[in-house]
């Protein structure tokens, strides 16, 4: 027999709330500081011992709660932040289910004191989950909350519980996603009475890259490029990380939807396809980025701690972040050395950071153009004898009228007794040849000093921008299969090789739906004819099944040519004439993501005058 169905006791479903809304004291701390931040605190304190077991102190200076409140504060669902269905789509807040405080309330030993703002009385009042009576609090204007013995009437909850030091981490690393996100608000951060985190509060926005770096180090600061991009209703703002700078784990990678940190798969792949053509070898991308759009236009209700989040016009939400970010990647950045130069022990050091030079700027007529390929470069065949392309360098330097007659460096007649270009002096942005360096590096004057390029990372960069551009002109040829594949799949993955049978044709796969659950694949693109294609179709129906359409092929594809593209570059110890070391400058100035090689890598970089002298101790 059944047990009857009964009404479960108010503490029992407080109990099984928090089992969803408390996985961990940091779940704790982000509720009562995502109060205080709904609260208009401009200061945060949060106060931890062993781990946030023993003790979760937060204390601001927000507007407070009347003391006829303070018990309602700490009944279930309720809140001052929404009031309607109205409210609840379209909420600005961080939280509004008003489960959190009953939540906490009911697996731990809570104090809650308070001053509103508005009130006359000389001092707050508080109340405790154990006594539920306002009582004369000495608190000033805004909020306590005391959370004692976390877990400790549900023992099964509390066993779960790591070490110490790795749930003090948790809550460390939540406060500065919090950070990085409010930055008008000061934190500070102690644990057992040390002070470990202490973020003061920005005064302007020009600020901002001073807590980035504060938080994700120098070292993320010194290669970040700032985006501040509205498109259609969204606007995008932040810091991207050059792909020099990525990563082995994803640790690193922060997204604010309204001002709310989320960790949604729609936003994480878009993403990911930005950098597609510049990160191989499964490194991550380091970003600190902020969306922001009309409150109405999602949804943050989808998930207990309000980690997801989901848009009402996903696809043009990720089109503006993928081409945000993919534009922002290909624009030209130059390595400067010695942005920050460090002097220990009489050696000084180098650091390496980047800034925004638009070297496709100011090239005259022929400069940098590249003959196009013909059909046959789809063949890796073609590419046997690839090094012959790099004589087309050569022919465009020459053809610029840039090299002096008489064989001497172009540029240097214009330069004063230093060796800086005269005033005047028309210079390209990579400048002009001087040598080689043990035929692996080139070395070059310009305007502003010193370059340095790595000739075969450069020179493979430009290959393959020109066989992308070429193989996107001419289409994808398909190579038909002598006899069709068979390949069971789910019905889910069936029905979507009737709704993209087009879309995949264009890429050079022809599938066809043969059965509930199979299709048949007649042909493949010629590129990928010997890749494991029954592997790539059901990856690639995966996709389409979970995101309504796929990279994978054109990602393919592009390893292909990338492959193609580094066994046809210039290899090292290959000694070039001036003709043609000036041709590889002209011809990067003109290409897309030439600062950087197809595997992430910097391809040059930048020695300026300034730390020339620094580096010589000139002018002391």
């Amino acid at each position: 027999m059944s047990a009857s169905i009964q009404r479960l006791d108010q503490q029992l479903i407080n109990q099984i709330a928090a089992g969803e809304v408390i996985e961990r004291p940091a779940s704790v701390v982000k509720e009562l500081v995502e109060n205080s931040l709904d609260a208009g605190a401009s200061e945060i304190q949060v106060d931890i011992e062993r781990g946030g077991a023993r003790l979760i102190r937060v204390r601001d200076n927000g507007f407070g709660i009347a003391k006829a409140q303070l018990e309602l504060a700490l009944a279930p669902h309720a809140t001052s932040k929404i009031a309607n269905l109205d409210d609840l789509e379209a909420v600005a807040s961080l939280g509004f289910r008003g489960e959190a405080l009953a939540s906490i309330a009911s697996v731990s030993r809570l104090t809650l004191a308070s001053a509103a703002a508005d009130s006359d009385a000389a001092h707050g009042w508080q109340i405790s989950s154990d006594a539920m009576q306002p009582q004369p609090s000495p608190v000033s204007q805004g909020t306590l909350i005391e959370v004692q013995d976390l877990f400790y009437n549900t023992p099964a909850r509390r066993k779960f519980l790591r070490t110490e030091r790795t749930e003090f981490q948790h809550i460390d690393d939540l406060l500065k996603r919090l950070a990085l996100a409010r930055d008008a608000v000061s934190f500070r951060l102690t644990h057992n009475g040390k002070v470990i985190r202490q973020l003061p509060a920005l005064k302007s926005s020009g600020e901002k890259l001073s807590r980035i770096k504060l938080i994700c180090g120098s070292a993320f600061a010194d290669q970040a490029q700032h985006l501040d991009i509205a498109s259609s209703g969204l606007a995008l703002t932040g810091w991207v990380a050059r792909p020099a700078f990525s990563r082995q784990q994803a640790d690193m990678q922060y997204f604010f939807v309204n001002g709310r940190l989320v960790k949604d798969r729609l936003i994480a792949h878009a993403v990911r396809q930005a950098y597609r053509d510049v990160l191989y070898h499964g490194r991550q991308p380091a970003y600190v980025l902020h969306l922001t759009l009309d409150p109405a236009s999602v949804d943050v209700n989808v998930h207990p701690q309000k980690h997801e989040v989901r848009f009402r016009e996903q696809r043009q939400v990720r089109d503006f972040l993928f081409g945000v970010i993919h534009r922002e990647l290909a624009g030209q950045q130059v390595p400067v050395a010695g942005e920050s130069l460090q002097q220990q022990d009489g050696k000084v050091s180098l650091q390496v950071g980047y800034r925004q030079v638009p070297l496709s700027q100011g090239l005259s007529p022929g400069l940098g153009q590249r003959p196009s390929y013909s059909s046959s470069a789809h063949s890796p065949s073609a590419l046997a004898d690839a090094q012959a392309a790099y004589a087309y360098l050569a022919q465009s330097a020459q053809a610029s009228g840039q090299t002096a007659a008489h064989g001497s460096e172009p540029g240097l007649d214009n330069a004063d007794e230093g060796g800086r270009e005269a005033p005047g002096a028309e210079v390209p942005p990579l400048g002009y040849a001087l040598a080689q360096l043990h035929g692996i590096y080139l070395l070059a004057q310009n305007a502003e000093g010193l370059v340095l390029v790595d000739m075969h990372a450069a020179h493979e960069r430009v290959v393959y921008e020109q066989l992308k551009q070429t193989y996107a002109q001419q289409g994808v040829r398909s190579q038909r299969l002598l006899v069709p594949h068979s390949i069971n799949i789910s019905e889910r993955e069936a029905a979507a090789v009737e709704q993209h049978a087009e879309s995949l044709q264009r890429f050079g796969l022809q599938l066809e739906r043969s059965g509930p659950e199979a299709a048949l694949l007649r042909a493949v693109p010629a590129l990928l004819a010997k890749a494991d294609m029954e592997q790539l179709v059901r990856d690639l129906l995966s996709e389409l099944v979970a995101w309504g359409e796929s990279a994978l092929l054109s990602e393919h594809q592009d390893e292909m040519l990338s492959a193609m593209a580094c066994h046809g570059s210039v290899r090292a110890n290959r000694k070039l004439t001036t003709e043609e070391m000036h041709g590889l400058l002209r011809a990067m100035e003109a290409t897309e993501r030439s600062d950087q090689c197809n595997h992430g890598r910097p391809t040059w970089l930048q020695l300026d005058m300034p730390t020339l002298d620094k580096l010589f101790q000139r002018g002391r």
